[in-house]
Order: structure tokens, then C-alpha cells, then sequence
């Protein structure tokens, strides 16, 4: 049988096994294992052990249970509900104007926690209730609460690109860096695509009612930007001494977790069960993690023995004599409609392997293609049928949220996010100006 047949079967095995209902580490894991054991004989099992080794071994990963355990404290705290209040506030009496101080707590939630579902948790709770009750329409409430919780997986500290990272073997905070801009181009684009939408049809989004603005006065308004601006204290207590070069990135990580926790001190919310909780999810979360990147790095060590890689590199260039950017456009339209089906952990272990490898070969920077991955991976969170955060949504809203209503309300939102996707790769310097102006990259 020849490497290709071979990758082949350990692909469509793996999807197989998937479909079943199998955990993904689990499905990935076993695959590689076998495959390994088949191909190499006993020696190869190996393989396994030595994935783990190298993860153990990879320091960055110590960010992970920081900043997750950031993002519950925040939200455990409540700490995001002074947040929120704050927008409500100073953006209330704008047309969608608590539409779009959603986006914008979104923003701050993901600076602080790098996970699409502590966005979700937070928008569903807090943003989604308040929105009901000002008369939002429902199209809009489930759109903005979906698309900004998305923002996670890009603005930095991502967790997504942290597993970009070991898979591509790409520094981190390069890839941190790149995520801003776009990810801030993203949510700029969403508030504009707010407005104008409140301008065509205010009814949509209501602003806050003349008699509620009167009795908020400049003191209360100045009081709600003290408090809410705790967040924002938090990012900058972790960022700048990374930036500056003053503490290395497990480090400055580390100094965010201890500085959410400090503020949830001082606001005396920091209790045993806010701590339980959040060190409890924590603890799940990066165990989930860990297996998924364990499994993912088996895997890709079999496919790269195979040269199953330069295979597909082949097929397309030689075969089909197609040039590396049409290769790009193809690789990333596969992206969107495997994003209909799986999510992003199970996309970046299923295809990282294949698509890093040839992404590699036809000569493209490797940060910037990074970045055009986690932004594909926002959309595979929003496509019906099984995008990630339309569960998310329908486990967390009333029951008004009906499916139908969740996938409309996504659709121009996913239009935004495609939006930026072409600008990104149209200007490849929105993601590598930033690495470029602080790292000297």
C-alpha cells in the first residue's frame, strides 16, 4: 500500500470514528496510535509518549490555565457585569447603542480570558436579558452576542492560536500580535454594520428611553467608568510588562490571573465558591485541551512520516497546476465548509497536519496564514448546522431563540467575518505590522 492510500485511510478512519460520536482526542489519538504500531512496528508507539514529552516540555502552554482561570474569575466576580453597566450607560442612548456596547464587552472579555465561551456565558447572562427587555429584536440580540463572543479565538491571548502555535511551530506572541489589528478590525466592522443596519430600521434596537437618561446624572455615569474600567487595569497590568520585555509570557500571564483575582478582592467578591468554580472549569478546560494537543501532535507526527503533506503539495501544484494563491483560496473555502460540520479544535487536528505543512512549502508567512486560520475558525463557530456557538446560544437562551431565528441571525455577521478574511489576505500587513512595529519581526 502506498503513503498515500495510507493517509488516505487514516484520514477517513478518523472521520469515521468521529461521526460515532468518539471524543475527539479519543478519535484522533487511536488512530494515530494504530497507525503507528502498523506502519513502524513496535518502535512506533513511541510516537505517543514522545508527543506528550514535547508538550510537557512546551512552556508556553503554562498560559493557558492562566488565562482561562483569568476569564472565570472576571466572570465568576461579576466584574463584567460593571463592565457592561458601563456601556449601558455611556452607549445607551444610541440607536443599537447597547448593541454595541455588547461588542465592545466582548472586546474587553476576550483581552482577559481568550475563549469564545466565556464570551457566550457572559452575553447570555447579562447582555442578553437586558437587550430583551429594552424591546431588542431577536435577530439582532442573537447575531451581536454570537459574533462578538466569536472574538475570543483571535484577540489576543487567544487559546486558539496558542494550539496554532505548537502545531506550527510559531512563536506565541507573534501570533498574539497579529490577532490584534484584524481582531479589532472585525469588531470596528460589526458596530459599523450595527449602526448602519439602526439607521435603516431603528425599531431593531430601541435607545434608551428619555426619562431613564434623565435620572442617570454625570456623577453615577463617572462612577460606572471608575468601575468598569477594572478590566481594562487588568489587561494593561499584564501586557505592558510582557511588551516592555520585563517578564516573559508564562510570567506576565501569571501577573493577569493574580490581578484579576486582586480586583475581585477589592470589589469583596472573591469568595471559596467564586474560587471553586472557577478553579474547578479551569482545571476541566486545560485537561481538554492538553489531550486534544497531545493526540493532534501523534497524529501529525505519523502524517508527516508519511510525507502524506508533500503528497497533497504535489496533487495540487503538479497535478493540477494550480499556483499557490489559488491553493490558499481553496484551502481556506475547505475550511469554511468543514466548519459547517466540525468545530475549530477538530479542525485545526484534522487538517493542521495537511494544510500548515503545505501552507509552508508554497512560501507563505506562516504568523499571517495563522491569522487567516483562527479567523476561518470564527466562522466555523457561526455556519449552521453545527456551528459551536449556535448550541451555545440555543442552550443558553429562552426558548424564543428558536434554531431558526439563531442560524438567520448569524448571516450577516458571517458576511462581516468573510469580509475580513479577504481584507486580511488582500493586506497581508494588517496582521504583521503590529509583530513587526513591537517584536522588530
Amino acid at each position: 500500500m502506498d503513503h498515500n492510500t495510507i493517509a488516505l485511510l487514516m484520514f477517513s478512519t478518523m472521520l469515521l470514528m468521529m461521526l460515532t460520536g468518539q471524543r475527539v482526542f479519543g478519535a484522533i489519538g487511536f488512530v494515530a496510535v494504530v497507525a503507528a504500531f502498523w506502519l513502524w512496528g513496535p518502535g512506533g508507539t513511541q510516537m505517543g509518549f514522545g508527543s506528550v514529552m514535547k508538550l510537557m516540555k512546551w512552556t508556553p502552554l503554562l498560559t493557558l490555565p492562566m488565562f482561562v482561570y483569568m476569564g472565570y474569575v472576571m466572570s465568576e466576580s461579576r466584574l463584567a457585569e460593571d463592565l457592561y453597566r458601563m456601556f449601558h450607560v455611556w452607549f445607551g442612548p444610541l440607536p443599537g447603542g447597547l448593541a454595541i456596547g455588547t461588542i465592545m464587552l466582548m472586546v474587553m472579555i476576550s483581552v482577559m480570558n481568550g475563549l469564545s465561551v466565556a464570551g457566550m456565558a457572559i452575553g447570555a447572562t447579562i447582555a442578553l436579558p437586558e437587550l430583551l427587555r429594552r424591546n431588542y429584536d431577536k435577530l439582532m440580540i442573537s447575531g451581536v452576542i454570537q459574533a462578538g463572543s466569536s472574538l475570543g479565538i483571535l484577540i489576543p491571548p487567544s487559546v486558539v492560536l496558542v494550539l496554532f502555535s505548537l502545531i506550527a511551530r510559531q512563536p506565541v506572541s507573534e501570533l498574539w500580535l497579529a490577532g490584534a489589528v484584524p481582531g479589532l478590525l472585525m469588531a470596528t466592522l460589526f458596530v459599523a454594520y450595527i449602526v448602519i443596519r439602526c439607521k435603516l430600521n431603528p425599531d431593531l434596537a430601541p435607545p434608551m428611553d428619555a426619562e431613564e437618561r434623565a435620572m442617570i446624572t454625570m456623577r453615577e455615569k463617572l462612577r460606572l467608568l471608575r468601575a468598569g474600567l477594572m478590566p481594562v487595569f487588568i489587561f494593561v497590568a499584564m501586557m505592558v510588562p510582557f511588551l516592555k520585555g520585563w517578564a516573559s509570557l508564562t510570567e506576565a500571564s501569571v501577573i493577569g490571573a493574580l490581578a484579576a483575582v486582586f480586583a475581585a478582592a477589592i470589589k469583596r467578591r472573591f469568595t471559596w465558591q467564586v474560587f471553586k468554580v472557577s478553579t474547578e472549569n479551569t482545571l476541566k478546560i486545560t485537561v481538554m485541551f492538553m489531550l486534544i494537543i497531545t493526540a493532534a501532535l501523534s497524529f501529525g507526527a505519523v502524517f508527516d512520516g508519511l510525507g502524506a503533506g508533500r503528497a497533497i503539495e504535489d496533487f495540487f501544484t503538479e497535478s493540477l497546476g494550480l499556483g499557490p494563491w489559488q491553493i490558499l483560496i481553496l484551502m481556506q473555502l475547505s475550511f469554511l465548509v468543514m466548519g459547517m460540520f466540525l468545530d475549530d479544535t477538530a479542525m485545526l487536528v484534522i487538517v493542521a497536519p495537511v494544510y500548515v505543512s503545505l501552507a509552508r512549502h508554497l512560501g507563505f508567512d506562516m504568523i499571517w496564514y495563522g491569522v487567516l486560520y483562527t479567523i476561518t475558525c470564527q466562522v466555523a463557530y457561526l455556519t449552521p448546522p453545527f456551528g459551536y456557538n449556535l448550541f451555545l446560544m440555543k442552550a443558553m437562551a429562552p426558548k424564543e431563540f428558536t434554531l431558526p431565528v439563531i442560524y438567520a441571525s448569524v448571516i450577516p455577521f458571517v458576511g462581516v467575518m468573510v469580509l475580513t478574511l479577504i481584507l486580511v489576505m488582500i493586506f497581508p500587513q494588517l496582521a504583521l505590522w503590529l509583530p513587526h512595529a513591537v517584536l522588530g519581526r
